[in-house]
């Protein structure tokens, strides 16, 4: 009898306790609760379909296998899927990753203030920047040179950047010319 009572009563509360777990995903997102809940969710399910026509304890039984198929499911669905952006890119990370971003200054930057937008800042591209040296205009573009570990970055505008390379194609360039002229 208290068998029966728990048995029938069981599916009831398995998808009670899934559908909670997977409104708590959406409080603590991570697929920490989300796969737990589905397979008590469809266990649940299928357990309670299951009072109508199975035995109890084949029912039980069906009910555990069906915690143990749709937990590995919604596992692989969700890697599959890359529902939490597996390969990196929903990743927070440090400030040496802006290092060499690059982007617009929004604000004529000194070396005392300023603000740009970086084009893959993130959440919030905005920050607030300092120049090297001299007055970069609004709407000039910049690199990121010293990502400073705050919320203010150093940078540079790229139309000033020079390497190694750009010199030698200069130099190249005007022997070109005189060639030419000559």
């Amino acid at each position: 009898m208290v068998l029966e009572l728990a048995l029938t009563n069981l599916p009831l509360l398995l998808i009670l306790v899934g559908a909670g777990l997977i409104i708590a995903e959406a409080f603590a997102p991570g697929a920490h609760f989300f796969v737990v809940g589905v397979a008590l969710f469809a266990a649940g399910l299928v357990g309670y379909l299951g009072t109508f026509i199975l035995p109890g304890t084949v029912n039980l039984v069906l009910m555990s296998l069906i915690v143990i198929v749709a937990s590995l499911a919604t596992l692989w669905a969700y890697r599959e899927l890359d529902v939490m952006g597996g390969s990196g890119k929903a990743r927070t990370s440090d400030s040496d990753s802006l290092r060499g971003l690059t982007g617009r200054v929004t604000e004529q930057v000194t070396p005392t203030e300023g603000e740009i937008k970086l084009d893959d800042g993130g959440f919030n591209p905005y920050y607030k920047a300092r120049s090297m040296d001299g007055h970069i205009p609004e709407g000039e573009e910049v690199i990121v040179v010293d990502p400073g570990g705050g919320n203010v970055v150093t940078v540079e505008s790229v139309s000033k950047i020079r390497d190694d390379i750009d010199r030698e194609l200069e130099a190249d360039r005007e022997a070109t010319a005189e060639r030419e002229t000559s």
